[in-house]
């Protein structure tokens, strides 16, 4: 099962598991490339979680180029079957609203699942889930992004409900309409 969860030291080992699969590499909806020398340490844990909590609270103040934003764990059963054990397996970051750049190529949201856990639906279920967050928000539409040559992503976008409105600067842009 999928779940999404706003970031928790509690989950720190998988978390910081998660992220070294990423080799040091950008991680799409993670909001932890603006953290300056990221470690995975408990301490480094907690930085990065109360970074990230912060950005959803309206009491922040965010810099120019940055706009409210909830970010959220993908968490999925642990795949040793342990009974109720669940690790992180991926990002996601819910933009509340968006900026020039967003509108041009990263979208109202944005995710990753970490290289081992792909191919098992957590992004078309996470996405799904962040869609039922973005109406609660009161969005009524989403405009989420992928690279033109990501074949995964899209599938997983079109899946959701996404129509493609363009290609731009390598960036396929679909809208997702929440309905009422």
């Amino acid at each position: 099962m999928t779940r999404l969860a706003r970031p928790d030291v509690a989950l720190r080992p998988s978390w910081a598991a998660t992220v070294a699969e990423f080799e040091g590499g950008h991680i799409d909806g993670s909001g932890l490339g603006d953290l300056p020398g990221l470690d995975t340490t408990e301490a480094g844990c907690r930085r990065a979680v109360e970074h990230l909590l912060a950005q959803a609270d309206p009491a922040t103040r965010l810099p120019e180029d940055r706009v409210p934003c909830t970010f959220y764990w993908i968490l999925a059963d642990a795949p040793d079957g342990r009974d109720g054990a669940e690790e992180v397996v991926g990002h996601l970051a819910l933009r509340h609203e968006l900026n020039d750049w967003l509108h041009e190529l990263g979208g109202h949201i944005g995710y990753s699942v970490r290289p081992s856990r792909r191919r098992e639906g957590h992004a078309a279920r996470a996405l799904a889930l962040a869609l039922v967050e973005a109406r609660e928000l009161g969005l009524e539409r989403v405009l989420v992004t992928c690279d033109e040559d990501n074949e995964a992503s899209r599938r997983t976008i079109e899946r959701n409900g996404g129509v493609l409105e363009d290609v731009r600067s390598g960036k396929r842009r679909y809208w997702i309409d929440l309905g009422a």
